[in-house]
C-alpha cells in the first residue's frame, strides 16, 4: 500500500537517527573500553592519545570526499558504504594485538564514519521541505547527546554480565546493530521522496523539495560571496571558539574512562555508569542553550559565556577530586556534561544567523571543518599530560587543566565575537553586489 510522503518522510528520519546512533556506538565502545584496550596492548598514554588523535584526523578528512560522494552517487549509497566500512572495522577491533594494528584500525574507523553525517544531512534535505529542515537536523542532532549516554553502560553490561568483563567479544557483537542499521536504510529509506513515489511505494500527495539548487555563478561571483565571510575577523575568532569547544568535548568523552578506571579505581561496570553520566544531562543543555538563544537573550554570546566560564572551574576541580570521593565525582561530571554542552546547539546557529543564506552553506562548512581540528589535537596534547607513577598510577589533573584552559580561550573568543548580522544582496549576473 502507497504510504504518504508527507508521512513518510518521518520514517525516514527516525531510520537516520537510529542509524547515526548506531554509528556512535562503535564509536563510544572504543572509547569506553580504551583503559583495558590500553593495558592489555601495554599501551603509553602517549600512545592512546595518537590513537584518538588520529581517527578525527580520518574523521575530518572523510568529511570533505563524503559531500562530493552523496552529491554525485546518491547519499543511500555513500551511507550503505559507511557503516559497511566502520561495521567491519569495529568487529575486526576484537582481535586487535598491538599498537600498529590497532592505529590502522582507528584510521579505518574515521575515514567510515566520516562517510557518515554529509550523506545524512543532504537525506535530510532531499526529504523534508525548507521551512521543517530545522527542526528536522535537530532531531537527527539529538543522537550526539542520546548515544554517548546510553553506550557506555551498555556495552560495559554486555561485557560484565555475558563475558565476564572481557572487552573483546563485545566488538564482535557490535556487528549486530550494524547489520540491523544496513538493514534499515535497504528497506525504509531512498535518496527522495520522487524515487519511492516512481516505484508506487508512496502517493503523490504534496510536493517535497530535492534540496535547494545553487545559481550557477561565475569565479568572480563566488569570489565576491566567500570575501563576505572571509574578509570578517569575527569568522575567524569563531572558528577558534569552536575548535576550542570541540577539543574540550572529545578531548574529556576520549580520556574520561581511563580517567575513571586508573585515577579512581572503578572497576568496568561502575565506570560504565559513571561515563554516562555527563551525556544524561547533555540533551536538555542542548536544548535548553538553544531556547536560551532564540527565545530569552537572542544571541549566543550570553550562551557560551555561561557555558565557557561555567567549564573553568568544573574542568579544574573534576581532576583534583579524591580517589574514593565518588559523590564529589558524580556531581562533577554531571556539571561538566551541562557546561560542556550548553552551547553546542547555539554555536551552530551563529553563521546563519550573522550572514546571507547565500553563503552559510560554504561558511559552515570551512569553519567545521578548521573547528574539528580540535577534535584531533586535544587527545593528543592530552595524551602527553597524564603523569605516569614509578608504580604505573596515572594522574589526569594536568589534562583536566589543560581543557579548562581552552574553555577559558573560548571564553575570551565569546567575548571579542560581534553578532550584528550582516547584510548583502545576493550576487546576480552582471549585477554589483551590495553589501
Amino acid at each position: 500500500m502507497a504510504k504518504k510522503a508527507w508521512k513518510y518522510r518521518y520514517v525516514v528520519l527516525v531510520i537516520l537517527w537510529l542509524v547515526y546512533i548506531i554509528n556512535y556506538f562503535d564509536r563510544m565502545a572504543v572509547l569506553t573500553f580504551l583503559p583495558f584496550i590500553q593495558k592489555d596492548l601495554n599501551l603509553t598514554p602517549v600512545e592512546v592519545g595518537q590513537l584518538a588523535s588520529v581517527f578525527f584526523f580520518a574523521y575530518a578528512a572523510a568529511q570533505i570526499s563524503a559531500g562530493f560522494l552523496a552529491d554525485k552517487i546518491g547519499a543511500k549509497k555513500v551511507m550503505y558504504i559507511a557503516i559497511t566500512v566502520f561495521t567491519a572495522v569495529t568487529a575486526v577491533t576484537g582481535v586487535v594485538k598491538n599498537f600498529a594494528q590497532f592505529l590502522a584500525l582507528r584510521i579505518g574507523l574515521g575515514l567510515g564514519e566520516g562517510h557518515h553525517f554529509a550523506p545524512a544531512i543532504r537525506a535530510i534535505n532531499n526529504w523534508f521541505p525548507f521551512k521543517e529542515r530545522g527542526r528536522a537536523v535537530s532531531f537527527f542532532a539529538t543522537s550526539w547527546a542520546v548515544a554517548p549516554a546510553i553506550v557506555p553502560v551498555i556495552v560495559t553490561s554486555i561485557s560484565v554480565y555475558f563475558f565476564a568483563g572481557a572487552w573483546r567479544p563485545v566488538f564482535y557483537i557490535l556487528a549486530i546493530p550494524g547489520a540491523l542499521g544496513i538493514f534499515l536504510l535497504w528497506r525504509f529509506v531512498a535518496d527522495s521522496p520522487k524515487e519511492l513515489i516512481a516505484k508506487g511505494r508512496l502517493s503523490k500527495d504534496e510536493d517535497i523539495e530535492d534540496g535547494a539548487v545553487s545559481a550557477t555563478l561565475t569565479k568572480e561571483e563566488k569570489r565576491k560571496q566567500y570575501g563576505v565571510f572571509l574578509k570578517d575577523s569575527n569568522f575567524y575568532v569563531y572558528t577558534l571558539c569552536l575548535f576550542c569547544q570541540l577539543a574540550v568535548y572529545w578531548g574529556s568523552s576520549t580520556w574520561l574512562t581511563s580517567f575513571l578506571v586508573t585515577q579512581h579505581g572503578l572497576n568496568i561496570k561502575e565506570m560504565g555508569f559513571f561515563a554516562s553520566a555527563p551525556y544524561i544531562v547533555a540533551f536538555f543543555a542542548m536544548m535548553l542553550g538553544g531556547w536560551l538563544m532564540d527565545k530569552v537573550l537572542h544571541r549566543m554570546k550570553p550562551v557560551a559565556l555561561i557555558a565557557y566560564i561555567g567549564c573553568i572551574p568544573v574542568l579544574w576541580m573534576l581532576g583534583a577530586v579524591e580517589k574514593g570521593n565518588t559523590g564529589m565525582l558524580l556531581t562533577l561530571l554531571l556539571l561538566t556534561g551541562f557546561f560542556v554542552n550548553l552551547n553546542f546547539g547555539s554555536i551552530y546557529a551563529y553563521l546563519p544567523k550573522r550572514y546571507p543564506k547565500e553563503i552559510v552553506g560554504s561558511a559552515t562548512g570551512l569553519a567545521n571543518g578548521i573547528g574539528q581540528l580540535g577534535s584531533f589535537v586535544s587527545p593528543l596534547v592530552a595524551g602527553y599530560l597524564v603523569k605516569v607513577g614509578a608504580n604505573g598510577s596515572q594522574d589526569f589533573s594536568g589534562v583536566f587543566i589543560f581543557f579548562a584552559l581552552t574553555a577559558a580561550l573560548a571564553a575570551v573568543c565569546a567575548i571579542i565575537l560581534k553578532e550584528k548580522q550582516i547584510h548583502q544582496l545576493a550576487v546576480v549576473k552582471n549585477e554589483k553586489s551590495v553589501i
